[in-house]
């Protein structure tokens, strides 16, 4: 497909001129692009609201939607892309050898990150200005119900880019929305693209793991668990838990199944229960917290231990101990986020060691799986990849590394 391989093609170009470009050339593109999005305002609403209109599934509207508010949210997210510090050219290890070899481990960009992405506007936004902080040159195709969003975004950073004398195809936004172009990317691009990242649903995610020929970071879903062991705090519980899955229950980092020591049923769970139904969450619960609730709750089937709700919905089980926690969490887990509440510090190496999740959390709500939480500058996804990088994905994350080898004339015996 020759549109593309012209996009590969000038991105690998774009990124040898952009290893020679100094940090503070790129601190001023993404400060211009924050004053260009403040000055265009108006047009990037009038251009959303062509999407919003057009849009058939009516359930993404709440992700398409630009007002003013969001215009500032994604332009503070910009701010503090900007100020963080440069991740390329750290030495990460350094030391010497007998023989006087000298050996330095030093942050590289990765090259050219492909991102594929739904719905959500504000992703054309923050993948640019990652990418760029990160001296990386990206390949963005966005969904279809956001096309109108997404180009206007793309285009005023392109602009910020040629206004700085940058090469503006560092970033490149995929105009065609003809769906074989995720396929051609995918099995065709290698040669351009040295990683992809995908950012949307289950099903989009599977498809790129499933058919990329290219290095994919990213998650397939986010079965976040919190288990409520046999010493802790109830008052710490019932706010952790209810922040974890109430306070935004659509992102990935959102509680789906609380696992409760057996025993402080009575004493905990049972109270932690009825605040959040009390709180507008649906709970599906296992015969023996039925039983308190004279059978009159939903009985949580094999499925709900395998679903990642999204929505105001909890699967909730009693456990005997700490292991029995685990072994749940390694059966039906998908290694993202996963928190002990306990004041016993023994139960808390057990489950912080046991569990093979990307972020294992002590007392903490699972909602902080966010790369701006973390103090990343903000983050392109989370991976849960055995392989690094793992968790959320920010800006020492989009690099690599090399070895710099010196010496006076050594040579090996």
């Amino acid at each position: 497909m020759k549109y593309l391989n012209n996009i590969g093609a000038n991105s690998k170009k774009a990124f040898e001129k952009l290893k020679k470009v100094d940090h503070k050339k790129i601190k001023l593109v993404l400060e211009n692009y924050n004053k260009n999005i403040l000055k265009n305002k108006s047009l990037i609403i009038k251009e959303n609201i062509k999407d919003v209109k057009n849009v058939k599934r009516k359930h993404l509207i709440d992700r398409l939607i630009l007002n003013e508010k969001r215009i500032e949210e994604i332009r503070n997210s910009i701010n503090k892309i900007g100020k963080y510090k440069n991740p390329v050219g750290k030495v990460l290890e350094q030391w010497q050898r007998p023989n006087k070899l000298k050996i330095k481990k030093i942050s590289t960009p990765i090259g050219v990150i492909g991102v594929i992405y739904e719905s959500r506007p504000n992703v054309t936004a923050d993948v640019a200005s990652l990418c760029l902080k990160s001296s990386n040159c990206a390949i963005l195709r966005g969904g279809s119900e956001a096309f109108n969003s997404n180009r206007i975004l793309a285009k005023l950073f392109r602009d910020s880019l040629s206004k700085n004398n940058i090469d503006k195809n560092c970033i490149q936004f995929i105009e065609k929305k003809d769906r074989k172009i995720v396929d051609f990317l995918l099995s065709k691009m290698s040669n351009y693209i040295d990683v992809i990242v995908p950012r949307g649903g289950k099903s989009l995610v599977k498809k790129v793991q499933k058919y990329s020929n290219i290095h994919v970071i990213g998650h397939l879903e986010g079965i976040c668990h919190i288990y409520l062991d046999k010493i802790s705090n109830l008052n710490i519980a019932t706010k952790v838990i209810t922040n974890a899955k109430m306070r935004r229950t659509s992102i990935c980092g959102a509680l789906e199944t609380l696992l409760i020591n057996e025993k402080v049923l009575a004493s905990h769970g049972l109270p932690i229960v009825r605040s959040l139904i009390n709180s507008g969450c649906e709970v599906r619960v296992d015969k023996k917290i039925n039983k308190f609730f004279k059978n009159k709750l939903k009985v949580a089937k094999e499925l709900d231990w395998k679903t990642e709700y999204l929505d105001a919905k909890l699967s909730i089980k009693t456990v005997k101990n700490v292991q029995e926690a685990i072994s749940h969490i390694i059966k039906y887990g998908t290694m993202h986020t996963d928190t002990i509440i306990t004041s016993d510090p023994k139960a808390a190496k057990i489950f912080l060691n046991g569990i093979n999740s990307s972020i294992a959390m002590h007392n903490v709500s699972t909602q902080f799986a966010d790369g701006g939480e973390f103090g990343f500058g903000g983050e392109i996804g989370i991976s849960t990849n055995k392989l690094p990088p793992r968790g959320p994905v920010g800006l020492d994350q989009l690099t690599s590394y090399k070895y710099i080898v010196s010496g006076n004339g050594i040579i090996r015996s």
